[in-house]
């Protein structure tokens, strides 16, 4: 917990009509994008820090053209025990983020494993893995920006998105090597 200054709050209060329902799942992917924290049913939550600004503003916005309602408020707890427990609340789900990312960090390497092992050296999986890592690489910045708090798994993220990249410079060197190989090989007119 921070023990500094209380963190001030934005809540959002939204309701929309029941049909059609496409427009509360537009702002329902909204508010988890950016992290906010749901306390029940349309009533979310975000510090109240630059980071979270324009995502709440796109769900107001999506809100507005659904023709549901908005109410947005600021607040603080009650007393520090509040604002702990809140922080905690917001923590707790940047630790799920952390551990949904670092769990496709994991299935990113297993991926290069079975490349690597099926000898699949070619450029069109290069440049899949390469989209691979830089989707990752964002949602690692993504993530970064809403954790104001500074979530314990950070660190293991951290290191599980360097060990993504030094794989793929592996496969990297793997497949321009298979490569240059082949095209050496066709030069001399081997089979």
């Amino acid at each position: 917990m921070s023990g500094g200054p209380v963190m001030q709050w934005v809540v959002l209060i939204v309701r929309l009509p029941v049909r059609p329902s496409r427009h509360r799942v537009a702002v329902w992917r909204e508010l988890r994008k950016v992290g906010a924290l749901s306390l029940g049913q349309g009533v979310w939550a975000v510090p109240d820090v630059p980071a979270f600004a324009d995502g709440v503003r796109r769900a107001l916005e999506l809100a507005e053209r659904a023709r549901g309602e908005s109410v947005v408020l600021r607040a603080a707890g009650r007393g520090p025990e509040d604002a702990a427990r809140f922080e905690a609340m917001f923590t707790a789900a940047r630790e799920e983020d952390w551990a949904e990312f670092t769990a496709d960090c994991g299935k990113y390497t297993a991926e290069l494993d079975k490349e690597i092992g099926k000898g699949k050296f070619t450029l069109a999986e290069l440049e899949e893995e390469e989209q691979s890592l830089e989707r990752l690489r964002r949602w690692h910045r993504d993530l970064k920006a809403r954790d104001v708090f500074g979530a314990r798994s950070v660190q293991q993220a951290d290191r599980q998105l360097t060990e993504c990249a030094r794989r793929f410079e592996d496969y990297s060197e793997r497949v321009f090597a298979h490569l240059h190989a082949f095209s050496s090989a066709d030069a001399e007119g081997k089979p």
